[in-house]
């Protein structure tokens, strides 16, 4: 199946391809380069977020608590998101006057480098407080990076799929979360597996920050092949970019709630990869390899269920599989306990609910964006929800586990299925008055 029509003279407004340069290329094609794009993408998330738990309290922090140590080291993870807003304004400037596709190459590029550069940090033992503040400045570089780097790809993967099927394709960029951590814990786990404790902490860890650059140009590459596709007559619409205060002005109830739907499995993702390394190494006795090893079947099984939400979604509706997840991640949270004694309950558990629920939490929202909107709503939106649902999980998650057990840190799980309860009760009643 090919998408689009060769002869098409329509050119997408801040395109920089020649519209004799379009490329007709077949859908499987399209949905390889978006996944490739989007596991490359959570695989450099992975790297930073899983060091945050294991390299970062040791490396930059030798000087706190343990717990205060890794406190410290979740409040730097979350400057990344803090800093996505802004670089989402700078982007559009950017957008203007060097085209999409360099905002992008630009954007990929600081994104790449500042990783590398956290690679080559020296610790704290080296230069002393300095090692900490140059480790959250080139973290807040990283989240400018990653704010520049929105694409639209979602929204293209969406306009090629056929109406029956919506479901399945809405699915296919979420697939990234899964295989993108399960490539970073798997570097971990076999860092940490075969180099000594010593070994680990003096070189190891930074081999991981290395492969994200290396990555990063394969993301590149995959980014820029779909700025050459032509995804169909509507497209020119479809990636404008709004004007700011006119999208703030009319499109701001649909904003806030793309922003709130995803909270619950936002949540959940870090309430399972980042808050049971640190839990770990922090209150049990358990194996940190272990865990990782968990975490990578857990995160393996949670690719199937990704497909599977697709599918439920297709044949029932996404509002419904998100309303099954929701109840199924109220359920997990009564296993939190297992963390202490038996990980891998709640690990493999949760990653199975994260799938149905992390397949379709950004599917539902954008469709109600006016078109000419679509593209810069669904942005400012996807950066308020990681900063609502992602930012700070591990911070918060951590901070009541260590003050009040491992109860507290479900509540705050509960919380964030509350909020996607609401919001889609709040659609469901839209939806019954239009």
């Amino acid at each position: 199946m090919a998408i689009g029509n060769p002869a098409s003279t329509d050119m997408p407004e801040e395109r920089d391809a020649d519209p004799d340069m379009k490329q007709i290329v077949h859908l499987d094609d399209v949905i390889t380069t978006v996944v490739m794009a989007r596991v490359t993408d959570y695989f450099g998330f992975f790297v930073f977020a899983i060091a945050s738990a294991l390299v970062f309290p040791t490396i930059f922090f030798p000087y706190l608590e343990p717990v205060a140590a890794t406190l410290a080291s979740f409040a730097v993870f979350s400057l990344a998101f803090l800093a996505r807003p802004v670089a989402s304004l700078i982007g559009r400037k950017l957008q203007r006057r060097i085209g999409k596709a360099g905002k992008i190459t630009v954007a990929l590029m600081v994104l790449g480098t500042s990783t590398v550069a956290i690679g080559l940090l020296p610790g704290y033992d080296q230069i002393g407080w300095v090692a900490p503040a140059l480790l959250a400045a080139l973290r807040i570089v990283q989240g400018l990076g990653l704010g520049g780097s929105w694409d639209g790809l979602t929204l293209q993967l969406k306009s090629a799929a056929p109406k029956d099927r919506d479901g399945l394709y809405s699915m296919v960029p979420q697939l990234g979360g899964p295989i993108g951590f399960c490539v970073a814990a798997a570097m971990f786990y076999v860092l940490t597996g075969f180099l000594t404790e010593e070994e680990f902490y003096q070189y190891g860890w930074r081999f991981a920050f290395f492969a994200v650059m290396a990555v990063n140009v394969v993301s590149l590459f995959a980014r820029l092949r779909l700025l050459t596709t032509n995804f169909g007559s509507d497209e020119k619409t479809m990636m404008k970019s709004a004007p700011l205060g006119f999208l703030l002005q009319t499109e701001w109830r649909t904003i806030l709630l793309s922003a709130f739907l995803p909270l619950s499995s936002y949540a959940l993702l870090h309430m399972l990869t980042v808050f049971p390394i640190s839990y770990t190494l922090l209150f049990t006795d358990n194996a940190i390899d272990r865990i990782i090893l968990w975490q990578l079947v857990g995160g393996a099984l949670a690719v199937g269920t990704v497909i599977l939400s697709g599918v439920l979604a297709d044949r029932y509706t996404k509002r419904a599989v998100l309303l099954g997840s929701s109840v199924l991640t109220l359920l997990l949270c009564l296993s939190i306990g297992t963390l202490k004694d038996n990980p891998a309950i709640y690990i493999v558990a949760g990653f199975i609910i994260f799938g149905l629920s992390y397949g379709q939490s950004s599917a539902i929202v954008p469709d109600r964006f006016s078109p000419d909107c679509r593209y810069s709503g669904s942005a400012f939106a996807t950066n308020l929800s990681w900063i609502f649902g992602a930012a700070f999980a591990p911070l918060v998650g951590l901070f009541l586990a260590s003050t009040f057990g491992l109860w507290a840190a479900a509540l705050y799980l509960v919380s964030g299925v509350l909020v996607t309860l609401v919001t889609l009760l709040i659609l469901q009643r839209q939806f019954d008055q239009a």
